[in-house]
C-alpha cells in the first residue's frame, strides 16, 4: 500500500475525495489546563445544596461519554470563578492526563449548569462543529496507541501537555467531510445512550420487583403476589433444603476451570481472565455438576458478602475448594426460585452475623461453612407453584435484560468497526 492510499479511509461519505492529511494535536487543539494547578483544598469542597459548583473527576467518564452515575464533587462558586482554567461548556472534550485511566476522553454535550474539571483532566478545544469528529479521532487506534506508549515517570502514570500535542492523527481537509463524520457517530452515540437507558431502566425495574415479591425483613407475606395464594411464608435454614457438594474431580471428569463473575454468574474462568487461574492439576477441585449452587465469598463492588450462582451453562465444571458448593436436596424448593433468592441478597443479613470481617484472606471473606448452612434463612413460599410463578417472571425479566445488552454491545461494536473504516 503506498502512501496516498494511507492517508484515505476504507470507507467514506459521497462527494469526498481529498487525501486526508497528517496532524499534530497541538496545531489544531487549544489545551487548557494549567499542569501546575494543584486542585481542591477541604474548604474548597462545599455541597450542591449549598451552592457548590459541579466538578468532574476520571470516574465520571465512561465509554467515552460523562455520566453522573457516581459520587459528584462539588466545589465553591468563590473557587469556580477564579479558576477560568478548570470551567468546561459544551462543546468541550475532556482527557484525563494523569492516573490509571490516563487517555480516558469524553465530548461534554447537553451540559446545562456550571461545571468544572478535577487537575487530573485536561479541556481540549477544537474548532466550532468540529467537536464530534476529534473527540471520536481520541480513541482511534492509531491514538491509543501512542497514550499507551507515553513514557510515565514513578508510579503515576502522567502526561505533559507537550506529549499531548505532539500527538499526530490523519484528518480531511474539508471541515465539511469532519462536521459529516462526527455527526454520524453522534447519531451512533446516541443510539448506545438509549439502548443503555433500556437496559439500566429494565435492571432497576427488577430490583425494584425483587425488593416487594419477597417479604421485608420480620415478615411473612410480599407486598406483590400472584392471584390465589395467601398462605404466609415459610423459613428454613439452607441445610434443611441443601446439602454440602465435596465431591472432586480426582479422575479428570472435567478439564473446564469455573469462576463466579458476581454480574455473570459461574463461567468459564479463561474467557474472564483470558487466561487459566486455577492450577494445571485440577484433580483437588470440586466437580460441580450443572444445577448446583457455589458461593463465592470474595467481596466486590455492590456485592458486600460475595455472590452465589447455579450452574446453568455447562453440564459440569472444576471450582476451587475456597467456594462452598450445595445442591439442593428438598422436595419443597424449586432450583428455579432459589436462584432467584439469592439474586435478592436477602441473605447478607444472615452473613454478615456469621462473617469475620475482621479476618481477610486474599480478599475472602472469612465466613465458617457450618455455620454458613446451619444459620442462613431462605424465605420461601409453600406451594411450589407459586415459587415456580415467581421464577417464571423474574426470568424472562432477565431474558428481556440479556436481549437489550445484546442490543447494546452489537450497536458498540458496529461503531468500534466504523472507527477502524472511518478513520486513517
Amino acid at each position: 500500500m503506498d502512501k496516498k492510499q494511507k492517508m484515505v479511509p476504507k470507507l467514506r461519505f459521497p462527494g469526498f475525495n481529498d487525501d486526508w492529511e497528517q496532524r499534530k494535536v497541538g496545531d489544531t487543539c487549544k489545551i487548557n489546563g494549567r499542569i501546575g494547578f494543584r486542585g481542591y483544598t477541604e474548604k474548597d469542597i462545599i455541597s450542591k445544596e449549598a451552592g457548590g459548583v459541579l466538578t468532574f473527576s476520571p470516574t465520571n467518564i465512561v465509554d467515552n461519554k460523562l455520566t453522573m452515575d457516581c459520587k459528584n464533587t462539588y466545589i465553591t462558586r468563590e473557587k469556580y470563578d477564579e479558576s477560568p482554567e478548570i470551567m468546561i461548556k459544551n462543546g468541550d472534550i475532556l482527557f484525563v492526563k494523569t492516573g490509571s485511566t490516563l487517555g480516558k476522553s469524553a465530548l461534554v454535550a447537553g451540559l446545562d449548569e456550571d461545571a468544572s474539571i478535577n487537575p487530573q483532566i485536561v479541556v481540549m478545544r477544537v474548532e466550532e462543529g468540529t467537536e464530534a469528529f476529534f473527540s471520536n479521532v481520541l480513541i482511534t487506534q492509531d491514538v491509543l496507541k501512542q497514550v499507551a506508549a507515553v513514557r510515565i515517570g514513578g508510579a503515576v502514570p502522567t502526561m505533559t501537555e507537550t506529549e499531548l500535542k505532539n500527538f499526530v492523527y490523519y484528518e480531511p481537509a474539508s471541515k465539511a467531510e469532519k462536521v459529516k463524520i462526527g455527526e454520524y457517530f453522534s447519531n451512533l452515540d446516541n443510539l448506545i445512550t438509549l439502548h443503555q437507558r433500556k437496559l439500566d431502566q429494565m435492571k432497576n425495574y427488577k430490583q425494584g420487583l425483587l425488593q416487594k415479591m419477597f417479604p421485608k425483613n420480620g415478615e411473612h407475606i410480599p407486598e406483590i403476589r400472584f392471584p390465589g395464594f395467601t398462605d404466609a411464608w415459610e423459613q428454613r435454614k439452607l441445610g434443611e433444603v441443601c446439602e454440602r457438594v465435596t465431591r472432586k474431580n480426582k479422575n479428570g471428569e472435567s478439564d473446564l476451570p469455573l469462576t463466579i463473575a458476581s454480574q455473570y454468574g459461574l463461567i468459564d474462568q479463561r474467557n474472564f481472565f483470558n487466561k487459566v487461574v486455577a492450577a494445571k492439576d485440577m484433580s483437588n477441585y470440586y466437580l460441580l455438576k450443572k444445577g448446583e449452587f457455589a458461593y463465592n465469598k470474595s467481596y466486590s463492588n455492590g456485592f458486600d458478602y460475595g455472590s452465589i450462582k447455579r450452574l446453568n451453562a455447562y453440564e459440569q465444571g472444576c471450582l476451587s475448594t475456597l467456594y462452598i458448593c450445595f445442591g439442593i436436596t428438598s422436595d419443597d424448593i424449586e432450583s428455579d426460585y432459589l436462584e432467584c433468592y439469592f439474586d435478592t441478597l436477602k441473605w447478607y443479613g444472615d452473613v454478615s452475623q456469621i462473617c469475620d470481617e475482621g479476618a481477610r484472606n486474599h480478599g475472602l471473606l472469612n465466613v465458617d461453612t457450618k455455620a454458613f448452612f446451619d444459620e442462613v434463612t431462605i424465605e420461601m413460599p409453600s406451594s411450589k407453584e407459586e415459587q415456580r410463578k415467581i421464577s417464571a417472571y423474574l426470568n424472562n425479566l432477565d431474558n428481556l435484560i440479556t436481549l437489550h445488552q445484546r442490543k447494546l454491545d452489537q450497536v458498540k461494536e458496529y461503531k468500534k468497526g466504523l472507527l477502524q473504516q472511518m478513520f486513517v
